[in-house]
């Protein structure tokens, strides 16, 4: 019923006025990625800055070095100097250079041991912790960072990686030709976006250890095949949900040690699980002490001098991505992740705060003209660009996803189309849509724009749809089942209850669900919890709330209680994670719509064989509805309906059904006629 022919950024006829500029930006990419790599191999053996600056074992002791353009002096302290100033742990400048280094014999230092710089600059001087730091903790009486040295016997892998697709790394081309780019092993990952500190149900920070034991069974069983992890980069304030990182190549110790978060991603790819990391390198924590800011005495080492430099809307500091240093920071940030920890790929937040100087605050982007009109942060385009690079030259299986709601074109585009490069773009007008839904009468949904919201896409790249991430519950926001059930969560989710408001809420949730899956192109996500419904907001341990961890957890005993509709949930949205996965649904064709009807409120469409039908409407029931199919015999394959998922079991299951043909303006017209009650969805296959 529908062609599948490949799309590029540059057939799409709005960017033909800007199609010189699309080019320059990627060929001055391509310069820049050249002039860094130098006589190098390619520009990834250049990123790997985190095996030079740091401190390492050598054969003789150890190594220490730091790139510090204004300090004067530095000298490390910590528990093998008693915490003073010793002159035998002073660095001392290389000739020529901006980078200091020290070396120390076998027996000055030891692993487990903590340290700082205590770094002095022209007028000033403060302890700092060193930027590539793979280790920092937090004292527990002083509440105080520092760095520690860690050492430990390499881990052991046991399990190989999980997935496998083509390289895109190829020069966009200046001429007509296009990149041949295959598509036969493309990704299409249902993923699970989680929190390894708000996982446990207990009212507490969980662990590496836990979530590796507890959490990730429960991910396998749910039929997801993707873990995104989220503040996996060591962040001060617990709060800031890892969004506010102060030290880019430590692993957050809150959760553990390195290599219990190696055994976690380990113990993820025996179970057959690809294990993504949010990548955070659209701002940085303002903290000097414990973070990159005024690091050597300058505010604008690794960030912008000036007004640019801060991030008036986030409280933090925005990076100078025109830096060489500052690329030789972040690229090397984004190899280091994937050879230390094994991880997938990135999900890299806030990349449309990074490509415009506006940062997206105020702005609606309602035409092409406002990604050429001079607000795009030029040399944040050119990282990203060599950052899928990297990526993707270390691991060609990476998935990349930007989240990016402006719609920038060439964001989720091949590197070799003159795109960024991104293997995915998050689909953010999707929640949007079913929160504003929400909010709405039932009977004011429309079906055509529903559909156009949740199909909408640039057709050179692909997406993730989702109903809701973490965002929408975050900062005094709701789950989207919170959102349709309100007060009656409390008092009205037995199983044999049929609360007016839960009834609805149980209903509209699985059929956001369902009919988000079935539209996706090509990647699908769920927040931790969300998929039965979790209750209520987030809200991590603070002041105001009486450092209570109440909002900042799971509560998993909803889902395994067979006498709640949270297990209902819970049992809906793994079956269909199964039936995403048995049709390969994601990667199929795109879907087709049949119907879409805004005074009967019900939609449909067409897609791999199945025919998914959706009856938003309130109140009315439809006998014997029409709906155009291709001609034959279909089977009810799913019925959100049933009894097990929370429903009032109105369809016998197993039925078949027949399309009956008629003459309509002089042509054949195939229909399947169907019950469909009210707040319901049906799935059929074509037999």
């Amino acid at each position: 019923m529908h062609s599948q022919a490949a799309a590029h950024l540059l057939d799409d006829p709005c960017l033909a006025p800007y199609a010189e500029t699309v080019r320059a930006r990627a060929a001055n990419a391509d310069r820049t990625a050249r002039r860094l790599a130098g006589s190098l191999k390619n520009l990834a053996d250049w990123a790997s800055a985190h095996e030079y600056y740091g401190i390492h074992r050598t054969a003789d002791g150890w190594v220490f070095r730091e790139w510090a353009p204004n300090a004067s002096a530095i000298w490390l302290k910590g528990d093998f100097s008693k915490w003073k100033i010793r002159p035998r742990f002073a660095l001392r400048r290389l000739p020529g250079t901006d980078v200091w280094e020290g070396r120390f014999p076998d027996r000055a230092i030891r692993h487990g041991q903590h340290y700082l710089l205590e770094m002095q600059w022209p007028g000033g001087r403060g302890e700092r912790i060193p930027a590539y730091a793979r280790r920092v903790v937090q004292d527990p009486k002083t509440l105080l960072f520092s760095a520690q040295v860690w050492n430990p016997k390499p881990y052991v892998w046991k399990h190989g990686r999980a997935g496998a697709r083509p390289s895109q790394l190829v020069t966009c081309s200046p001429g007509p030709q296009r990149l041949n780019v295959s598509t036969s092993q493309r990704l299409a990952p249902r993923i699970y976006e989680a929190h390894v500190g708000m996982a446990q149900e207990e009212g507490k920070v969980g662990s590496y250890v836990e979530f590796r034991d507890r959490i990730l069974p429960r991910i396998r069983a749910a039929g997801y095949d993707t873990v995104q992890l989220m503040a996996v980069m060591e962040h001060p304030y617990y709060g800031s949900f890892g969004y506010h990182v102060s030290s880019f190549f430590a692993a957050s110790s809150r959760f553990g040690t390195p290599e219990e978060l190696k055994s976690l991603v380990d113990a993820a790819h025996g179970m057959g699980l690809r294990v993504i990391m949010d990548i955070v390198h659209s701002h940085a924590v303002r903290n000097e002490r414990d973070g990159l800011s005024l690091f050597d005495g300058t505010p604008y080492q690794y960030f912008h001098d000036g007004p640019r430099g801060w991030h008036t809307a986030w409280d933090s500091r925005c990076f100078d991505y025109g830096k060489t240093d500052v690329l030789h920071f972040l690229l090397s940030n984004c190899r280091y992740w994937l050879d230390e920890f094994r991880f997938d790929g990135y999900r890299f937040d806030g990349v449309t705060s990074m490509l415009y100087l506006h940062h997206g605050l105020g702005t609606d982007f309602t035409g092409y003209p406002m990604y050429f009109d001079g607000s795009v942060d030029e040399d944040a385009w050119t990282y990203l660009r060599l950052a899928n690079r990297v990526i993707h030259a270390v691991r060609p299986d990476a998935i990349t996803i930007a989240e990016d709601v402006s719609g920038m074109p060439g964001c989720a585009a091949p590197i070799g189309d003159c795109g960024m490069g991104f293997d995915f773009r998050m689909a953010m007008g999707v929640p949007d849509k079913w929160f504003r839904l929400a909010d709405m009468r039932d009977e004011d949904w429309g079906m055509g724009d529903l559909f156009h919201t949740l199909t909408d896409r640039r057709r050179e790249e692909r997406v993730v749809s989702y109903v809701e991430s973490h965002d929408q519950a975050l900062v005094g926001g709701k789950t989207f089942f919170f959102t349709l059930a309100d007060a009656a969560i409390y008092y009205g989710m037995g199983r044999d209850q049929h609360a007016m408001a839960v009834d609805r809420a149980v209903a509209l949730h699985k059929m956001a669900r369902l009919a988000t899956l079935a539209c996706a192109w090509t990647g699908y996500l769920n927040f931790m919890g969300n998929e039965f419904g979790h209750p209520e907001w987030i809200d991590f341990p603070r002041v105001e709330n009486g450092w209570s961890y109440a909002h900042a957890r799971r509560q998993w005993s909803l889902r395994d209680d067979p006498n709640l509709q949270f297990k209902a949930l819970g049992d809906f949205d793994a079956q269909i994670m199964s039936l995403a996965a048995e049709r390969g649904l994601l990667a199929a064709k795109e879907p087709v719509r049949l119907a879409a009807d805004d005074g009967d409120k019900v939609l449909a469409f067409w897609r791999d064989g199945l025919i998914f039908v959706f009856n938003f409407n309130p109140s009315k029931s439809f006998s014997d509805y029409g709906i155009l199919a291709p001609a034959g015999c279909y089977g009810l394959v799913l019925d959100t309906d049933e009894t097990r998922f929370g429903g009032q079991g109105r369809i016998a299951a197993g039925q078949v059904f027949f399309t009956e043909a008629t003459i309509e303006n002089h042509e054949r017209v195939d229909r399947v006629k169907l019950y469909l009650p009210a707040r319901t969805a049906l799935v059929l296959k074509r037999l």
